[in-house]
């Protein structure tokens, strides 16, 4: 159990019959009446968010989040496949609960699957990754004196909004929380 005034950003709690994340949460003392704890709630189920408010002392049961690094191997249809790289166990996911979390992704590489209860809710990519760009149009020289940038395709389909100077062919590297260019490699 914990406690409204233990709760930190990140956390998981179990309330009213749903696992939530915390996405924000503030101290409210105002000059009248008691103090209390404003949070905004992110449903690791279904991803909606709601706000609630409540009293420091209210306790709530904290939900066990299992990450576990898996293999992404390759997509088939609709179906996502993951392994296991202990004990080989293969599962596939459904596009639905995948959602864009592997639009950076390369077949073979590392990712967290999150599940809840044995139900797998997210997958979690690594927080860099390096790919290679695809297509992108040539930048101009003389363009550059607002810090301009051109859409490019990396080699796993997404779009990046990439610098003038980066070419076809060159590898990238990406924040994959933002899907911004970080550096070329």
């Amino acid at each position: 159990m914990i406690s409204a005034g233990d709760f930190r950003n990140g956390i998981t709690i179990e309330f009213e019959g749903n696992v939530y994340q915390i996405v924000e949460f503030q101290h409210v003392k105002p000059g009248k009446g008691a103090a209390f704890v404003r949070t905004k709630l992110k449903n690791i189920i279904n991803g909606g968010v709601v706000e609630k408010t409540f009293r420091p002392t209210e306790k709530c049961p904290q939900a066990r989040i299992d990450r576990k690094d898996m293999q992404y191997l390759y997509s088939d249809g609709d179906l996502y496949n993951f392994m296991d790289t202990e004990t080989y166990d293969q599962i596939a996911l459904n596009g639905e609960t995948v959602g864009d979390a592997l639009k950076f992704v390369k077949e073979n590489e590392m990712v967290k699957i999150c599940s809840y209860n044995g139900s797998v809710f997210a997958i979690e990519p690594p927080l860099f990754v390096e790919l290679q760009i695809t297509d992108t149009e040539p930048g101009f020289k003389g363009d550059t004196a607002t810090g301009a940038t051109k859409p490019a395709i990396v080699e796993t389909g997404a779009k990046v909004m990439v610098p003038l100077f980066v070419e076809n062919g060159e590898t990238i590297k990406i924040d994959t929380r933002t899907g911004e260019y970080l550096s070329r490699v």
